[in-house]
């Protein structure tokens, strides 16, 4: 089994950038991770890696954008594959601020301790300006942590989905559009069922249309 990676980044929409982690599941595969560099006027970092590659996160957040620039720290929960090079990030970005709910914060401060005007409360419903685009705070249908959110950006219809959709897969993959589907479907249920069990008590009428509500207009 290969060891934890961090790929450099590369543009998966327009003006994203994804930084790429794999690590392995011992006896199933790997399970990809990732943080996303949003470019904008005010340019936002959609989660900092995980926590034993901390050091290379950093480094791959370096190559896709100047640190002096950086004006948000997005988390999407505060696991810590989620929060990996947080606090390098804010010694060295010294205008990025945590975005994050009451939750997440209060999580975070049971190991980290940050500054009040550090940090920037956002809950499901409200919008964030980055000066030329704006992203949506959501509740996504699935999810491991209470804190939860995703962002959805509904001008270029880009959604940063945390680890609603994870999957653990056989091998790492370029793209998502390279998975074979039903290497895809095995793996969403593989992960879901290791990392949110309590998905197979939950009414799948309403389930469903809490994903189907994924495609409505905002």
């Amino acid at each position: 089994m290969e060891s934890q990676t961090v790929s450099l980044s590369r543009e998966v929409a327009p003006g994203v950038d994804q930084i790429g982690t794999y690590v392995p599941v011992p006896g199933l595969g790997v399970l990809p991770i990732n943080a996303f560099v949003l470019h904008a006027r005010e340019p936002m970092l959609v989660d900092a890696g995980v926590v034993a590659l901390a050091n290379a996160t950093l480094a791959a957040v370096r190559e896709a954008i100047d640190l002096s620039e950086l004006r948000y720290v997005y988390l999407t929960h505060t696991d810590p594959d989620h929060v990996g090079c947080l606090r390098e990030l804010l010694d060295v970005a010294p205008h990025a601020r945590v975005v994050t709910t009451f939750l997440g914060m209060g999580k975070l401060g049971l190991t980290e301790t940050l500054p009040p005007d550090r940090v920037l409360l956002k809950n499901p419903g409200e919008e964030l300006d980055l000066g030329d685009r704006r992203v949506v705070v959501g509740r996504p249908p699935v999810f491991d942590a209470p804190e939860s959110t995703w962002l959805h950006e509904p001008d270029a219809d880009v959604l940063f989905s945390a680890d609603c959709f994870g999957a653990v897969l056989p091998h790492p993959f370029h793209a998502a559009a390279d998975v074979p589907d039903a290497t895809l479907s095995h793996g969403l249920v593989t992960w879901t069922s290791i990392d949110a069990p309590w998905l197979v008590n939950q009414d799948r009428a309403r389930l469903r249309e809490r994903i189907r509500s994924l495609v409505a207009p905002q």
